[in-house]
């Protein structure tokens, strides 16, 4: 039984895809999750997946880190990049990334099946209009990337909240531990990032944004 995992915080699209990778590969099973955190968990309960199909803005997702995480960690895992964005540029910086394939969300039900049948096959894909899109990562990027693969997926899960501006005791609710072992998360993510401070553990993941932009100021926390 081939199992797949499809991770979009849409349940429309969300459907759509589960439609489509049905009828490309009928005897699979599909998993689904709404958020970086519960896809994580996936991909832990399910390490023989076949195919991950990764929206790239999703809770616990900035721009590409998440597909960098996942791939630096679980590099047998295929991945399938879906996207609201239609820019080429986006596209190349995915394949970059390690993808696939690149599903704009505008794709047809008959482009989003070619699209997992040629991965699963062994291929890439790009819809036609996007052909020749690949490329290479700038270097601050690609380090960024290597950077936020040797994380451990508990260690990606505090990161991204850490960028995304919650205190510590915040991380803690929400990870369901206490404060002083987000505390030990965050001396291990900053001695592997190679920073001294939450803001440049923010700044490292801001170099993965799709529109790399001003970052929100972030509060005062014992580090």
């Amino acid at each position: 039984m081939t199992d797949i995992l499809i991770a979009d915080d849409h349940p429309l699209f969300r459907d759509a895809l589960q439609r489509a990778v049905l009828t490309a590969v009928p005897q699979a099973r599909v998993h689904s999750a709404d958020s970086v955190h519960a896809l994580l968990g996936l991909i832990e309960q399910f390490p023989d997946a076949e195919l991950l199909l990764l929206d790239l803005h999703m809770p616990g997702a900035r721009g590409y880190s998440a597909l960098a995480h996942i791939r630096g960690q679980h590099p047998g895992l295929p991945t399938i990049v879906v996207s609201g964005h239609e820019e080429a540029q986006v596209a190349r910086r995915a394949l970059a990334h390690g993808a696939l394939a690149y599903i704009p969300k505008s794709s047809s039900g008959e482009e989003i099946v070619a699209a997992v049948r040629a991965v699963l096959d062994g291929d890439t894909w790009l819809p036609s209009r996007l052909l020749g899109a690949a490329g290479e990562l700038e270097s601050g990027e690609a380090a960024a990337a290597a950077q936020l693969a040797a994380l451990t997926p508990q260690q990606f899960r505090v990161m991204t909240m850490i960028a995304e501006g919650l205190l510590n005791k915040q991380i803690a609710w929400e990870l369901g531990v206490s404060e002083a072992t987000v505390k030990a998360h965050m001396t291990a993510i900053m001695r592997k990032l190679g920073v001294n401070n939450r803001t440049q553990v923010a700044l490292i993941a801001s170099q993965l944004a799709i529109e790399p932009g001003a970052m929100q100021p972030l509060p005062a926390d014992d580090d």
